[in-house]
């Protein structure tokens, strides 16, 4: 089990006294004047249309049990900061929804999490009725460390017409990329869009989709980090040649590389679920701009294909994806806490959860014992949008939706099942990856850009110590 050396704690104290003197606190001051039946729950869906959302949730679940919920809505990028000085302070939420796998793990490895209480959770809801890549992910040998939720799967989407003209095959190895890309790279089409820069997580995740794919970990069984050995080297000469010469030019980011595919400018683009939406017209402030986009707005969507996996040379076919879910602290309000998670993912609700945006949100829990696929196939038929609202399967093929529905079981992330999630959780502050990716654009050959990223990574592990 992973916890804050004696360096790292000296670090988290220092970050707790000038988190308290910053007063980011202010949200989450005053716990102690609630009543003490009062359920703390937060959750990192904190757009405001989704805290309403959940707060319409809440309140049935307080009228229907009795149980008084205070809700509290946390930005991701402070969650760590919190959630440091609420344990330093005694004063954990009962609950947490809508947490990344590096938090959960994080909060895991420090020992603040009631394992028993997720165990028992799953249990009573069924085991069986979720997704198992899902429960591999949020298990650390026999400990159950949280309640799959959902989640949103790396996905890459082609242009399925121009490949029909240029008599290509679906994108879905190594080798299909690179010859498409090569194939439909000019004038003023790109091959592909996927981001490059440094400073955006974007960067990594693309990276380390690809990278799965090839059978390439960050590090291994024994903990010795893997990043520089010949899988991983491959990847990155395979990214290298991807972004060097088959994608726009300058650092891409995950705004440019969307609006160059919406203005029909590239072949192949790398994103997240989250773009289905979006390429469907269903969002007005980012919409499809392409030529034929203007008379036809629903081109773009029609002419575009997804890959939900992808193969490396010799390897099974793998997906980057992020998963989040509900956990209960160590500390809290026990059973009134596995109650309410046990109402979130029930059968009355959690279709409205998965509702707030599906094309982000695919289901971790399919089913119930008595209909195995009740959930998978009440989201297939969830409106997704902002402005305008249409259910996905109405705008994509079946095959696609139901690739994505199953995704969860491929879903393949780095150090997870070696037990590293701590170390996972201090890279992405370091971003040792993406910094290597950049440099491959300033002329860094790919196998020395293979070796920094590893040197970095085992200077972060050392750290923690």
């Amino acid at each position: 089990m992973m916890r804050f050396p004696d360096s790292g704690r000296r670090r988290w104290a220092a970050a707790l006294v000038a988190l308290l003197g910053s007063g980011l606190l202010a949200g989450c001051a005053g716990e102690s004047a609630e009543d003490a039946r009062t359920l703390v729950v937060w959750s990192l869906e904190n757009q405001t249309d989704r805290v309403r959302a959940t707060e319409r949730i809440t309140g049935r679940f307080t009228q229907e049990t009795g149980i008084p919920v205070k809700l509290v809505a946390v930005d991701e990028n402070q969650f760590s900061q919190l959630i440091m000085s609420s344990a330093a302070a005694g004063k954990l939420p009962d609950v947490i929804g809508a947490l990344p796998l590096t938090a959960t793990w994080q909060m895991a490895g420090n020992e603040l999490l009631d394992t028993q209480a997720g165990k028992e959770i799953v249990d009573t809801l069924g085991a069986s009725t979720f997704s198992p890549g899902a429960l591999a992910l949020t298990r650390d040998g026999d400990r159950q460390l949280a309640v799959p939720s959902d989640g949103w799967a790396q996905i890459l989407v082609y242009r399925k017409d121009l490949f029909a003209a240029a008599g290509l095959g679906v994108p879905d190895t190594y080798d299909k990329i690179r010859q498409a890309a090569q194939a439909l790279h000019r004038g003023s089409m790109s091959g592909i869009s996927m981001t490059t820069s440094a400073a955006d997580a974007g960067t990594g995740q693309a990276f380390e989709g690809l990278a799965v794919a090839g059978g390439c970990e960050l590090v291994g069984d024994d903990g010795a980090i893997s990043l520089a050995d010949p899988r991983c080297k491959d990847t990155f000469r395979f990214v290298g040649d991807l972004v060097g010469k088959y994608s726009p030019p300058g650092t891409q980011d995950i705004d440019s590389t969307r609006a160059t595919y919406f203005a029909g400018q590239s072949a192949m683009i790398v994103w997240s679920s989250y773009l289905l939406d979006e390429l469907g017209g269903l969002r007005d402030d980012v919409s499809p701009s392409c030529p034929e986009c203007a008379s036809d707005p629903g081109f773009l969507a029609r002419n575009s294909g997804v890959v939900s996996a992808i193969s490396g040379p010799g390897h099974e076919p793998a997906q980057y994806g992020e998963l989040t879910s509900w956990t209960v602290p160590v500390g809290s309000k026990r059973e009134q806490a596995k109650r309410f998670v046990e109402y979130m993912m029930g059968e009355q609700v959690y279709p409205e959860w998965l509702g707030m945006a599906p094309e982000g949100k695919i289901p971790a829990r399919r089913g119930t014992a008595a209909d195995p696929q009740l959930f998978s196939r009440a989201w297939e038929k969830l409106p997704a949008g902002v402005d305008n609202r249409r259910p996905l399967g109405e705008i994509y093929p079946l095959e696609t939706i139901s690739a994505l529905s199953q995704s969860l079981d491929r879903f393949h992330r780095w150090g997870f099942a070696q037990g590293q999630g701590t170390l996972m959780g201090a890279t992405l502050g370091e971003q040792p990856v993406p910094k290597a990716v950049a440099s491959m654009l300033s002329g860094t050959e790919p196998d020395e850009a293979a070796e920094n990223a590893a040197d970095d990574v085992r200077s972060i592990q050392t750290s923690l110590r």
